[in-house]
């Protein structure tokens, strides 16, 4: 994940974010009011070569707008161990500009804020303000 150092950082700054590392999966787990919105992870050899020995991060996205990230970056597929409609991996191999990873970030969060409870997103934002 060298190629993004910023990243833990930035995934950290989102309103009510919080994160744990699920020893099970490998995954290093990012939540806003208890839901996921991003993971990073390093599969193994004996999963898919598509993912394997890669650093990745899984991203929920617009099934639409998932299909055309998919076409213009090959670094960005179908979502490890995820609903592959509307979940992405991004390999952080470094092909993915960073203005592009940041906004497919916040598109994530935007979509798992966005259904959480109505009360729920009051708490966290005044939580956070």
């Amino acid at each position: 994940m060298t190629n993004y150092p910023w990243l833990e950082d930035y995934l950290l700054s989102k309103t009510g974010a919080t994160n744990d590392y699920k020893i099970e999966w490998g995954w290093q787990r990012y939540m806003v009011g208890g839901k996921l919105f991003a993971a990073l992870m390093h599969p193994s050899a004996n999963y898919d070569p598509a993912y394997a020995e890669k650093d990745l991060i899984n991203l929920k996205c617009d099934p639409m707008l998932a299909e055309l990230l998919r076409k213009e970056y090959p670094e960005v597929m179908p979502g490890f161990y995820s609903d592959k409609r509307t979940w992405n991996s991004v390999d952080l191999g470094g092909g993915v500009p960073e203005a592009q990873l940041k906004l497919m970030i916040d598109d994530s969060y935007r979509l798992v804020f966005g259904a959480l409870t109505k009360k729920l997103q009051r708490e966290i934002l005044e939580r956070s303000s």
